[in-house]
């Protein structure tokens, strides 16, 4: 009896051994993070024609045209309530905008929630710089934009030109995104 059982625990031990591997190494939480600092090198893929096409609802549910924000360097960052990593890094992003408001940039949200949560969340977290609601049209936008993970957060950055200069998938934090910027602002 003790025959027939250990190999099958063996084989079954492989197994889980196995996915464990594939999960880790391909799959998990390190190839998020591997591609927390790619960057788009070279002429961008990605066009952000759709970007400055769109028209969202602010936080008081007022349409916004994207549009007048052209010319600015813009640290776009894609977030959700449900989101805890989004919500970590907000106070971060609401000090860069405060900061570096003044130097042409600026911080915008585009939630992937229902503007009614986003105003029950502002309540109790503010946010100095601008949200937007985009629901499900914020995945179609973020898609545009080299999200093709689907990955929340998510954040590009923008040159003034209006081209895709980085991208972030998962968490930011100021000290990566103040790297960033220190290249595109003038010296």
């Amino acid at each position: 009896m003790l025959k027939k059982i250990l190999p099958r625990i063996g084989y079954v031990a492989v197994m889980v051994t196995l996915g464990f591997i594939i999960y880790y190494y391909f799959l998990g939480p390190n190839k998020i993070l591997s591609n927390a600092n790619s960057t788009n090198t070279g002429p961008s893929t990605q066009s952000t024609q759709m970007l400055f096409a769109a028209s969202l609802p602010d936080k008081n549910g007022v349409n916004q045209a994207l549009s007048q924000y052209k010319g600015k360097i813009i640290v776009l960052n894609f977030w959700a309530t449900w989101c805890s990593p989004c919500r970590e890094e907000m106070p971060e992003l609401s000090q860069i905008h405060q900061e570096y408001q003044n130097k042409n940039v600026v911080v915008l949200g585009v939630a992937i929630d229902e503007l009614g949560l986003i105003k029950e969340f502002i309540q109790a977290t503010p946010v100095s710089y601008p949200l937007f609601a985009a629901e499900n049209e914020g995945m179609a936008l973020g898609d545009s934009l080299g999200n093709n993970q689907s990955v929340l957060p998510y954040t590009v950055i923008i040159n003034t030109d209006g081209r895709i200069v980085k991208t972030y998938f998962g968490r930011i934090n100021k000290s990566l995104l103040e790297a960033t910027l220190s290249t595109l602002l003038p010296h």
